[in-house]
């Protein structure tokens, strides 16, 4: 496992692609803002996908949103900013693992 401090310490902000800006509400309902508040949410799982990461690193990350919603997001990190590839609902191994 990768420290979130470690990656996310120099990040200024998100970057969305808005050519995908409803991808991952139109797959899984999961909104731009509820991406975003993972990353202030404790407690914070964060994990280098070295299977997915070939151009640039890639991560992905297990979080609660606001309202407690768990959720699995990959995302890159360019320029300072957190960019968002995808997200959706844990899997119940996933829940299992965020929760111990």
């Amino acid at each position: 496992m990768v420290k979130p401090n470690k990656i996310l310490a120099n990040c200024t902000g998100f970057e969305w692609d808005h050519g995908n800006d409803t991808k991952n509400w139109d797959k899984h309902d999961v909104s731009t803002r509820e991406c975003e508040q993972l990353f202030f949410n404790k407690p914070l799982i964060v994990k280098r996908d070295s299977k997915h990461s070939g151009f640039e690193n890639r991560y992905y990350v297990l979080g609660k949103t606001d309202m407690n919603r768990l959720l699995f997001a990959v995302f890159t990190v360019r320029s300072e900013k957190i960019r968002i590839i995808s997200a959706r609902d844990m899997t119940e191994n996933e829940i299992e693992r965020y929760k111990k």
